[in-house]
C-alpha cells in the first residue's frame, strides 16, 4: 500500500521539469542556425586563411631549414675534404722529415763509428806501445833477477848474452 501511494503522488506532480517546451526548442534551433550561418560565412574563412598562412610559414621554414641543412652538409663535406688533404700533406711532411732525420742519424752514427774506430786504433797502438815498454822493463827486471840468482847459486856471474837469450826465449813462449 505504501508503494501505491508513492506512484499516485508522482502522477499528481504535473509536467516534467527536465523536458523542454516547444518554444525553447524553437529558440534553441533558431539561435543554432544563426550561429551556424555566422560561423560558416564569417569565422571559418578567417580561421582557414589564418591556418593557410600559418601552414605557408611553416612550409617556408621547413624549406629554409632543408636548404640550410643541405648547405651545411656541403660545407661539412668540403671541410672534411680539406681536412683529409691537410692530413695527407702533414703525413707526407712527417715522412719526409723522418727520412731526413734517419739520413742525418745514419750519417752521424757513421761519423761516430769512424771516431770510435780511430780512437780505438790509437788506443790499441798506445796499449801495444805500453806492452812493448812493459815487456822491455819486465825482461830487464827478469834478466837482472836471473843474473843475480844465478850468481848466488853458482857463485860466479853468468854471461849477459846468455841470460838475455834465455829471458827472451822464455818471454816469447819458446824453450831454449
Amino acid at each position: 500500500m505504501f508503494f501505491s501511494t508513492i506512484i499516485l503522488a508522482a502522477e499528481d506532480m504535473g509536467p516534467n521539469p527536465i523536458a523542454p517546451e516547444n518554444k525553447e526548442l524553437l529558440w534553441g534551433a533558431g539561435s543554432f542556425l544563426v550561429f551556424l550561418f555566422v560561423m560558416r560565412v564569417f569565422l571559418v574563412p578567417k580561421v582557414k586563411k589564418g591556418m593557410d598562412a600559418r601552414y605557408g610559414v611553416i612550409r617556408e621554414g621547413h624549406e629554409t631549414a632543408q636548404a640550410t641543412r643541405s648547405s651545411a652538409q656541403g660545407d661539412v663535406a668540403a671541410y672534411e675534404a680539406s681536412l683529409a688533404e691537410v692530413r695527407s700533406e702533414a703525413a707526407a711532411r712527417i715522412d719526409k722529415a723522418r727520412q731526413t732525420l734517419d739520413t742525418e742519424r745514419q750519417a752521424k752514427m757513421a761519423q761516430a763509428a769512424e771516431r770510435i774506430a780511430s780512437k780505438r786504433a790509437e788506443a790499441d797502438k798506445a796499449i801495444e806501445a805500453a806492452r812493448a815498454a812493459a815487456r822491455g822493463e819486465v825482461a830487464a827486471a827478469v834478466g837482472s833477477v836471473t843474473a843475480r840468482a844465478t850468481q848466488l847459486v853458482l857463485g860466479k856471474s853468468p854471461d849477459a848474452n846468455v841470460v838475455k837469450r834465455a829471458v827472451d826465449s822464455t818471454m816469447s813462449g819458446g824453450r831454449s
